[in-house]
């Protein structure tokens, strides 16, 4: 099956500062792919250059099997963008705002209306049609620009941090009506800053930093290529050198310690939480809880790039 997305060796420069350096991607069709990487790490600039939003030095962008150029109008209408800022008008009504940007694709009103309607069912704003953006909060603004960016059921959905500062309900909601488009054929683009939104919803993930590719593939997959093993987590007044104590064992990959719990990651080892407590016994203390918990996408993110997701 033909790539919708094919990015090949590209290239961008802001003086001699290199945003991406000969970056590749590859997107199948029906996938909710998720692109992950520290600030700064080219994730925005690739999308706005396969979206024809910025110039680049060098590479090939397909979309849809067909080279993307700034005129290529027909492959635009094909595709829908959720910004990570809120992008509506103030003095238009929830349905105008959503009649508006669905109007850039589709021009018959009649067309459209059945389009619209169908959007504000989907972000459940039925009861917020005839609202402005400025009497809404800050989740059900972001549903409205989730509306705005859909309305006219696009078919490669690029999705920039859409539940950024919004409430668990409606950070819940969001994700189920991503994962709605994406079972009604929608292939999506995701990016977040929360490690288990993309955990619970991407069939495949790209980690990138410094405009390259450090890894990609299934959340399975990427904790393998690291042979991310299982971190042991424990309560109790750990002094600095039984931390240093514990960094040095076999098998221990990272260690931290913070108001009175101890985590230790590490590889795939027989013993771990046995050699972790036979440490804690020889500094002479006392564990409180103690549980272990398998790899999060967290824990592959900071061992291939060295940072938290945030730096």
């Amino acid at each position: 099956m033909e790539d919708i997305v094919s990015v090949r060796n590209l290239v961008k420069r802001y003086g001699s500062a290199i945003a991406l350096d000969h970056f590749n991607l590859q997107i199948a069709p029906g996938e909710v792919f998720g692109l992950l990487g520290p600030n700064g790490s080219g994730k925005t600039t690739a999308i706005h250059c396969m979206l024809q939003l910025l110039t680049y030095d060098k590479g090939d962008i397909d979309l849809f099997g067909q080279p993307m150029s700034p005129t290529r109008y027909d492959l635009k209408r094909r595709i829908g963008v959720v910004p990570q800022n809120v992008a509506v008008f103030e003095e238009l009504t929830v349905r105008e705002n959503i009649d508006y940007f669905c109007g850039l694709y589709v021009p018959d009103a009649r067309e459209r209306k059945p389009l619209v309607a169908e959007a504000i069912a989907f972000v459940g704003l039925e009861d917020y049609a005839q609202v402005r953006p400025k009497k809404l909060s800050g989740g059900l603004l972001r549903r409205l620009n989730i509306a705005c960016g859909i309305a006219h059921k696009p078919e490669l959905v690029f999705f920039d941090e859409p539940t950024v500062a919004v409430d668990p309900q409606s950070r819940a909601s969001i994700l189920e009506n991503i994962q709605a488009m994406n079972a009604a054929g929608s292939t999506v683009v995701y990016t977040s800053h929360y490690m288990e939104e993309v955990e619970d919803i991407c069939t495949r993930i790209m980690i990138m930093d410094k405009g390259r590719t450090l890894a990609c593939g299934r959340n399975e997959e990427l904790k393998a290529i690291v042979a991310a093993g299982e971190k042991i987590v424990i309560e109790a007044q750990v002094p600095e050198a039984a931390v240093m104590a514990i960094g040095k064992l076999p098998h221990v990959t990272r260690v931290s310690y913070d108001e009175g719990k101890l985590e230790v990651a590490c590889s795939n080892g027989e013993h771990n939480v046995a050699d972790v407590l036979a440490e804690l016994a020889r500094a002479r203390i006392a564990p409180g809880r103690i549980w272990a918990e398998p790899p999060t996408l967290n824990d592959v993110f900071l061992e291939i790039t060295g940072r938290e997701l945030r730096d």
